[in-house]
């Protein structure tokens, strides 16, 4: 079972949030979800590919 952890850029109420599960970054593929349908489909993404997100992310590369 993933325990999931919701964006720091989530919105105040933390309704609309992008969630992901860091607990499964040794398999080699981080789960992503929207908080808004926790049953609905979970985006898997390489380990490698969230991380170079994450960083585009706080080097500034979207308007977030």
């Amino acid at each position: 079972m993933n325990t999931w952890v919701k964006s720091s850029y989530s919105d105040r109420d933390g309704t609309d949030c992008v969630e992901w599960a860091p607990a499964s970054a040794p398999s080699g593929a981080i789960p992503i979800r929207d908080s808004k349908r926790p049953t609905g489909p979970i985006l898997r993404v390489p380990a490698a590919a969230f991380a170079g997100l994450v960083s585009a992310i706080k080097g500034g590369a979207f308007s977030v």
